[in-house]
């Protein structure tokens, strides 16, 4: 489990890493940057929600104590600007929102409903456990790099290293050690495999019954098209894509198809304010001393966050730098996945 005061040895550990107070925990030289800041990684977001559902107590816990189901547009949100923040504001933002997401995790705590794979009924789970965390951790950092290459030219050997390096302490903010991730890329690739093929992995049937309510559309005008959701299920383990029940048949093949070659055609040749991320941009306008992000990037973060401000009205809110910073103009809501 990581308690309260291995969290803040961890994140004592960020600090000394860190790019700098107003840059944050990375900082724009680094490759997580480099990545997260495309918006084509989402091209992976049901792949990584899939396969942190194929861990039973993750499953459980959604089901018991998540609002996913009522409100998937908000959980999305509410994931993405942790995330977000973590990656790309400030320190003391990157810092608050590692320390929000424990808190939330705290309170998540349950017993198994039905014995699923290796975990028996009754069993207790909470969203602190160090193995879950590291489960968790492992599906955002692997399928962020896997919907890059699918696009955009593959990183270097050195790069993916680095990548990895950065993304232990990425794992620091959820209150990981050194000693709870694997040294290095390699490490880490046999790790992952090694999940995926283990019966620690299993498609339950709370499991089941989440991806069919998000991926199956309970509200048509919510459903994804039928070429992501092929694609989702093509980048699956096989044994992970006949667990959650998705069948690929040529029609869908073909749809996921020409979706990605459509994608590699277009997408390199978007404008940076449309390929970017909002949360990137607002980060460089931080970088730029710019007092506010731009309308544009206000409307990008709405896509992304559900929110206007990230970063920047975080800042003014706690140093009350800019005069139109009034207390409750600006609420944020208590993050939470």
């Amino acid at each position: 489990m990581v308690s309260g005061s291995d969290l803040e040895l961890a994140l004592d550990h960020v600090r000394a890493d860190m790019a700098g107070p107003v840059a944050g925990v990375f900082g724009p030289d680094t490759v997580t940057w480099q990545i997260d800041r495309e918006a084509v990684i989402f091209l992976g977001a049901g792949r990584a929600l899939l396969l942190q559902l194929a861990h039973p107590w993750v499953a459980a816990a959604i089901a018991e104590h998540s609002k996913t189901l009522a409100d998937p547009i908000g959980r999305f949100h509410r994931t993405f600007d942790i995330v977000f923040a973590m990656v790309f504001g400030s320190l003391d933002r990157a810092l608050l929102s590692s320390r929000q997401l424990h808190r939330r995790h705290s309170m998540i705590v349950g017993e198994m409903p039905e014995t699923v794979g290796p975990f028996a009924a009754g069993s207790r789970y909470c969203a602190n456990d160090i193995p879950s965390l590291r489960w968790v951790h492992a599906t955002l950092v692997e399928t962020a790099l896997m919907a890059h290459d699918l696009v955009l030219p593959p990183l270097s050997a050195e790069n993916r290293e680095r990548y990895w390096t950065e993304s232990r302490t990425f794992g620091a903010l959820f209150g990981l050690t050194g000693d709870d991730l694997a040294a290095d890329w390699a490490d880490f690739a046999a790790y992952t495999a090694a999940m995926a093929q283990s019966d620690t992995l299993t498609a339950s049937p709370a499991a089941r019954e989440i991806a069919a309510q998000i991926f199956g559309g309970a509200r048509p005008w919510l459903r994804p098209p039928r070429w992501y959701r092929a694609l989702t299920a093509s980048l699956l383990p096989e044994r992970l894509r006949v667990g959650f029940r998705f069948e690929l048949d040529e029609r869908d093949e073909r749809a996921a198809e020409n979706a990605l070659r459509w994608i590699r055609r277009v997408y390199p040749k978007l404008p940076d304010r449309l390929r970017y991320v909002g949360p990137y941009q607002e980060a460089q306008a931080r970088l730029r001393g710019e007092p506010q992000p731009d309308w544009m990037t206000r409307c990008l973060n709405r896509v992304w966050i559900g929110q206007c401000f990230l970063v920047i009205a975080s800042v003014a809110k706690q140093s009350r730098l800019f005069p139109w910073q009034q207390p409750g103009l600006l609420r944020r809501k208590g993050s939470s996945q």
